[in-house]
């Protein structure tokens, strides 16, 4: 008597979610999805938005009207340098609640939900982060508009001022890579929010989003002036101010492009990893 070979019924959940099984077209309609998911969740709790409305309103005033005598003289004269700044500034905040909420959701079981779906790895990772431009593109906006509001012309007009919130966009959606690994690799929520702070303070501090690097002591001038940020919130001040596609304009994209290349394959191989 012959046996047939036993078919196991089962579904392996690593074969569901390789990556070869999901084609262009699906990943982009699962990112979108997830993406939607991160929206609803921003608007039934309010309060995670906090650091992109009532952070640039707070940050804007202060720092215009405590430093702006100091370092140029008068307000007037300081809202160029630091209304770009302090788009750079918050856009770079914003990022590091990016992988905070990413650990949040690994710990509370989210993704365990997500592992034995037939959707792409990077998904889960990408569809938050592109709900995230949301929040870089209010940021952004308000604090074009507080700036506006006391007094801030920029040059660059319509044309400029769009152009800069987009750079700050497609910024911040390529350095939240970075957290978005810290967020993987992290062990609890608290530990992932105080390692991308010692990220973000320096990054952000060690950059000419405050004050120009001319007045800094060689080495800290040296490293501003190759720091990301400062690339970013350079080319943010020419579109804005200047409304000019500059060398600056180009290497800030090239910067974003790079740091995209190396953190999201670490990123997305981390996560298969974990899961």
């Amino acid at each position: 008597m012959s046996t047939m070979p036993a078919t196991s019924t089962m579904t392996d959940p690593a074969s569901v979610n390789d990556d070869t099984r999901v084609g262009l077209g699906d990943t982009v309609g699962q990112v979108l999805t997830l993406a939607w998911r991160a929206t609803m969740k921003m608007r039934r709790s309010l309060e995670v938005m906090f650091d992109v409305t009532i952070q640039p309103l707070v940050f804007t005033g202060m720092f215009a009207y405590i430093f702006g005598g100091a370092i140029s003289g008068d307000v007037q004269s300081y809202l160029p340098l630091i209304i770009p700044g302090l788009i750079g500034q918050t856009v770079l905040t914003a990022c590091v609640a990016t992988g905070v909420q990413l650990r949040q959701d690994m710990d509370t079981g989210v993704f365990d939900r997500f592992k034995v779906l037939p959707i792409a790895r990077i998904a889960p990772l990408a569809g938050p982060m592109v709900a995230d431009l949301l929040r870089y593109f209010i940021a952004s906006v308000l604090t074009f508009a507080v700036g506006i509001a006391i007094g801030y012309r920029p040059g660059g007009g319509v044309l400029g001022v769009t152009g800069a919130v987009l750079l700050a966009m497609l910024a911040g959606w390529s350095l939240a890579w970075i957290f978005t690994l810290f967020g993987i690799v992290g062990r609890n929520a608290a530990g992932v929010q105080g390692i991308s702070l010692l990220v973000m303070f320096p990054l952000t501090f060690l950059s000419n989003a405050f004050v120009p690097t001319d007045t800094m002591p060689g080495p800290l001038r040296a490293f501003a002036e190759v720091n990301p940020v400062s690339l970013v919130i350079t080319a943010i001040r020419d579109l804005a101010n200047e409304g000019a596609v500059t060398s600056d304009v180009g290497w800030a994209l090239i910067g974003c492009a790079v740091v995209i290349a190396v953190f999201a394959p670490l990123s997305v191989r981390a996560f298969n990893r974990k899961m």
